[in-house]
């Protein structure tokens, strides 16, 4: 690990992509590279240290990256961004999930710039189909938002609420939920439709053809 590192890319890729069905989601492929390779190449360029996360069991065994470092995940993706912030030695982290792989360096800058300025923030859009409950009661969509990540964090802060939470058997969906319980403000920052999550089998294909329409708009932009 950096010691002293400014900003670090703390990678979950714990899952173990059980819906998937085709082993470790990190290293599934899409267009010919891993989903962590694909987290990786977007996120090395722009931070001075990488960890990553991978499945309980796995580490001696998991194919390694030069430059990064790779620490054993959980059996929950919260206890497995725990043991990635505290490998971590960085101020700032980016916190990201290698499910979602086209994460792109404006979105990355975004998310930086307003952790660096309020402790706390998140990749998020506004949502954009109709919203019910189970009652069927309609919820108005217009101050509703789709969280994404990247998400990022001053690493104290991040600590303190992931140790919190735990101390108190406190679960949650994300990073920035843990945050908020410590009273904190997460600022909200532009996202991207790009940022879709490969969960399901049926996800794969649309990674795939995404992938291919995205490499032929760069080889048509040179």
């Amino acid at each position: 690990m950096s010691v002293g590192a400014r900003v670090a890319a703390l990678l979950a890729a714990a899952g173990r992509g059980t819906r998937l069905g085709r082993g470790p989601k990190a290293l599934v492929e899409v267009a010919g590279s891993t989903l962590l390779d694909l987290a990786l190449d977007a996120l090395a360029p722009h931070v001075d240290e990488v960890v990553v996360a991978v499945p309980p069991g796995a580490l001696a065994a998991w194919p390694r990256r030069p430059g990064a470092v790779y620490v054993e995940g959980g059996e929950t993706r919260q206890e497995s961004v725990r043991a990635l912030v505290r490998a971590s030695t960085a101020r700032h982290v980016l916190v990201h999930d290698v499910a979602r792989p086209f994460l792109t360096g404006d979105v990355i800058a975004r998310v930086l710039a307003a952790a660096r300025r309020h402790g706390a923030s998140t990749a998020a859009l506004p949502v954009a189909d109709t919203v019910v409950t189970e009652a069927g009661e309609e919820l108005d969509r217009t101050l509703l938002r789709a969280v994404q990540t990247p998400q990022g964090f001053e690493r104290a802060l991040l600590l303190a609420a992931h140790e919190a939470a735990a101390a108190a058997g406190v679960a949650a969906t994300d990073d920035a939920a843990l945050v908020r319980r410590l009273g904190r403000q997460v600022a909200l920052v532009e996202g991207s439709p790009l940022l879709m999550k490969v969960t399901r089998p049926e996800d794969l294909l649309v990674a795939e053809a995404l992938a291919a329409r995205l490499a032929v708009g760069a080889t048509r932009g040179r």
